[in-house]
């Protein structure tokens, strides 16, 4: 009787209609401990990224939202398939291509419009040029020329030898890549071994390290740590910071044999 007359009335009047008014409902509270344990592993990794990017003011992570958390949730889903893995791997990866390019520096740049009126917006720098680590750069590469049409892309390759060294053993580079912009594109930032020897070739070639905006799809503390403290000047762009590498850093968890078949990881 008193529930019916005086609970959920009061329920109905005062608590229902400020659902409207909430980011997130868990259905059966506390009992729902999925959702629970997505809250926190999702806060966790802001919280993550957010001291990361403190301490690093060249590092920028794509905000996360639940549409991007839910991708990176398929992909390391062990029951996904390879097909789904290259769909979803590839809408993230164009996520930090498009990203990256709003790094590129800029000009103001004023257009007459079709109505006859003035717009002032911004021009991008037009000497641009995209460098893949073979062979899990060239994954990046489609989602790069969709971004720009006719864009010149080059090549390194580094060979690891032993569990201490890299070998650089090709590389084939734009013309005048010295005065161009460079996109670098690996999926996964782990070491950062690798990544520090295809910078390192760059800034040899003449390029200039401000000039040097890194893609990774994912990226290790480890790696963040050893690019960003060896290159202050460069831009690391990344849609992850993953802090459940394994203590060798080669292995994403959960990519398996998609992972090395698709991005071609070793030990970047």
């Amino acid at each position: 009787m008193q529930y019916s007359k005086f609970v959920k009335p009061a329920f109905d009047d005062f608590i229902l209609p400020t659902k409207k008014y909430a980011d997130i409902i868990i259905p059966r509270g506390g009992d729902n401990h999925v959702a629970i344990d997505l809250i926190v592993q999702h806060i966790s990794t802001k919280l993550g990224q957010h001291n990361l990017c403190k301490i690093y003011p060249n590092l920028y992570v794509i905000q996360s939202t639940f549409q991007i958390r839910g991708m990176h949730t398929l992909i390391r889903d062990a029951k996904t398939t390879k097909h789904d893995f290259i769909f979803y791997s590839d809408r993230l990866i164009r996520l930090v291509v498009e990203h990256g390019l709003g790094h590129l520096p800029f000009k103001e740049k004023q257009v007459n419009t079709p109505t006859g009126s003035v717009y002032t917006g911004v021009e991008f720098c037009k000497r641009l040029c995209g460098i893949s680590i073979i062979r899990s750069g060239e994954s990046m590469e489609n989602a790069l020329r969709a971004c720009c049409k006719g864009i010149k892309i080059g090549k390194i390759l580094i060979h690891r030898e032993g569990d201490n060294g890299q070998q650089l053993i090709y590389h084939n580079l734009p013309k005048n890549v010295a005065d161009r912009n460079v996109l670098l594109l690996d999926p996964i930032l782990a070491t950062g071994n690798s990544a520090v020897q295809a910078i390192s070739l760059l800034l040899q070639k003449g390029v200039q390290e401000s000039n040097i905006i890194f893609l990774n799809l994912i990226s290790a503390p480890q790696g963040v740590h050893v690019v960003c403290k060896r290159f202050p000047r460069i831009k690391i762009v990344t849609s992850e910071i993953d802090f459940g590498l394994n203590e060798d850093f080669h292995v994403i968890p959960g990519m398996g044999e998609f992972g090395d078949r698709y991005f071609g990881t070793d030990d970047n």
